[in-house]
């Protein structure tokens, strides 16, 4: 009889990587009744019991706090949450784990914490558990191999961190045997650790025929300035660019060539769109934003005559591809939007959000600015949002819940006195009461172990 690893792995990666011997789903369907059934006591002998630990729990009144937030008490705040406790090097009590460990089979994204935070109690369980056996997952080349998408985009990704070449060279390996949904997200992985020793293959990435590919190869060469693929947009952008002095002329391209397909240019623009503004803003966004020769700051103030819209709309994407500093602050304001913020420092993000904040309605564009600024927010930004709050508390917009939750679980939560004594208002006072939870959560998990 097959295991269960067998069976599913069989079935993740089709019988023609890794042959079957047997009708598949005919065993599958007989082990799945056993496992249902269970085992007799005295099949097996009893388990080894589980090791002592070598390091301490977090105090009791931390992990119960995590209990509730898995149970739906500002669940939002788990990440916070296991990402502090994991930084103290500390781990949960044993009865906080099956929850904990079924929560991280199906949220991948909180994986990396529970390493630290299941303690050898954890990873015994995992051993008994096929469900859990992730914590136990080292990367190997039969993962590679054999593994499903996800596991195998995770074995790259951790492969990508610790020696980029490598990566690049197993995902060379077998590339030609990778299908087109996986490979436009294996290309995705090697942004990590990206430098010119990537060119090559990505540069042999554009002559895939899978669209998705083309664009996530592009995509990477264009944060290569010396890439070949940015050398061509460069010199594309010249053929139809002339700086003279406070003017910037532009002749848009009058066709889309199978070059500039090659080079991810999408030849059919949007609903909406003309042709010649579709090209032009997509080998702007592509070309070095060096070709323009001039501070971007300087550039939003000349007269572009023709296609401005279009230019500066493809200024902002190529600043966002390239993530330059220079280019991202310039262009936020002309479209304040929040790719721009990620290119900069936090100390920069909050400062440019705290004025977008000032200035702007309470609409979905400042939520999605608000969402693109790090935690913790200080008190410039928490007391622009607060400001905000205040003022529009009294007419209940629409999303006025959403930005309450944003300040609550971003602001620096050692600013809670602030939001408690800046306005009696209902929301702010939410504000107010996440903060507090967040400030308790930060500070229990450094209570001894005892402690309860």
């Amino acid at each position: 009889m097959s295991t269960w690893e067998e069976l599913a792995s069989a079935a993740l990666v089709g019988t023609d990587r890794r042959p079957y011997h047997g009708v598949l789903l005919e065993d599958a369907a007989v082990e799945v009744a056993r496992r249902r059934a269970g085992r007799r006591p005295d099949e097996a002998a009893p388990p080894e019991p589980a090791p002592g630990e070598e390091r301490p729990a977090v105090a009791g009144r931390a992990a119960d706090r995590l209990v509730r937030i898995m149970g739906g008490e500002h669940e939002r705040l788990l990440t916070e949450w296991l990402t502090a406790a994991a930084g103290t090097g500390r781990r949960v009590p044993a009865y906080v784990l099956p929850d904990l460990l079924e929560r991280g089979r199906r949220d991948r994204s909180i994986r990396v914490c529970l390493g630290v935070l299941a303690g050898r109690r954890g990873r015994w369980l995992a051993g008994r558990n096929p469900a859990w056996a992730y914590l136990l997952e080292e990367p190997t080349g039969e993962t590679w191999e054999l593994g499903g998408a996800a596991d195998r985009r995770a074995h790259l990704k951790a492969l990508r961190a610790a020696d980029p070449a490598q990566a690049r060279q197993l995902l060379e390996s077998t590339w030609e045997r990778e299908t087109p949904d996986d490979r436009a997200e294996f290309v995705e992985v090697l942004a990590d650790g990206l430098s010119m020793d990537d060119e090559p293959f990505l540069e042999s990435a554009l002559d895939d025929r899978r669209r998705e590919v083309r664009q996530a190869a592009a995509n990477l060469l264009t944060r290569l300035p010396g890439s070949r693929l940015s050398q061509r947009m460069a010199e594309r952008v010249r053929t139809f660019v002339t700086i003279a002095g406070n003017s910037i002329t532009i002749e848009a391209p009058g066709a889309c060539d199978k070059a500039m397909e090659r080079d991810g240019v999408r030849p059919k623009p949007p609903r909406g769109f003309g042709e010649r503004a579709w090209w032009l803003q997509q080998i702007i966004a592509r070309a070095p934003l060096s070709v323009w020769g001039r501070p971007a700051a300087r550039l939003l103030k000349m007269k572009i005559p023709d296609w401005d819209a279009d230019v500066k709309t493809a200024w902002v994407r190529a600043a966002v591809l390239q993530k330059d500093p220079e280019w991202a602050r310039a262009m936020f304001g002309w479209d304040p939007i929040a790719d721009l913020l990620e290119s900069l420092p936090p100390d920069e993000q909050q400062e440019l959000a705290a004025g977008f904040v000032r200035e702007h309605d309470l609409d979905s564009q400042l939520i999605m600015v608000l969402g693109g600024v790090s935690s913790h927010w200080r008190e410039g930004l928490a007391t622009a949002v607060l400001r905000k709050i205040v003022k529009v508390a009294t007419t209940q917009p629409w999303n006025l819940g959403e930005l309450v939750k944003l300040a609550g679980e971003h602001i620096d939560p050692a600013l809670f006195p602030l939001a408690e004594s800046y306005s009696p208002v209902e929301p702010i006072q939410q504000v107010a009461a996440l903060l507090r939870f967040r400030a308790d959560m930060h500070k229990e998990l450094f209570l001894p172990e005892e402690t309860r």
